[in-house]
Order: structure tokens, then sequence, then C-alpha cells
């Protein structure tokens, strides 16, 4: 095999590689693999709002019912509910908070 046969394996290996990492750039910037999941269609009343992702192992899960959200803390063995009757945001409106001052 001459020069030119290991260079063209040399440059295909890299442009391989180079699209792995675009690919794997574009999920990361743009949310592929997190973020709001929308319900089917229908009269769901159980719907997952958001998913975030704690460490390895556990992850925050927000899921609506009937108008109410409930915060769950999932992990590999041990499952826990971190706050529930959480009021939906469309369904109260929040006031704006009162700024303080020193003094």
């Amino acid at each position: 095999m001459d020069f030119s046969t290991y260079f063209r394996f040399l440059m295909a290996l890299v442009f391989v590689l180079a699209l792995i990492a675009l690919v794997g750039w574009c999920v990361r910037r743009y949310g592929g693999l997190r973020g709001v999941i929308r319900p089917r269609s229908g009269n769901n009343r159980l719907e997952i709002i958001e998913i975030t992702p704690v460490d390895s192992k556990r992850r925050l899960v927000l899921v609506k019912r009937d108008e109410t959200e409930h915060l769950l803390l999932l992990g590999m063995t041990q499952d826990l509910v971190i706050e529930t009757g959480i009021p939906s945001p469309s369904d109260t409106a929040h006031p704006p908070l009162p700024i303080k001052t020193a003094g």
C-alpha cells in the first residue's frame, strides 16, 4: 500500500469523527434528549411536564394530573415524592414578588 491509501483512510476517519461530534453538539445544544414532553392527544388526565436529570442515576420528574402537578425523584432502586399538590401555572396567576428595601 502506498501513502495515498493511508491518507484517504485517515481523512475518512477524521470526517466520521467530526460528524459524530457535530451530531453530539447539536443534540446537547438543541435539547434533543431532555425537556418538555407533549401529550399525545385526547383527554389525557395524566402527563409528564418536564424531566430533569439530577445525576447519572436519578432524575426529577414533574407530573401533571387533573390540573395539579406533582414533583417526583426517580432513582434506580427508590422513588420519592418531593412535593405534591402544586397548582398548575396555567391555573394561577403569580403576583409579582414585593421588593424589600434595606432600612
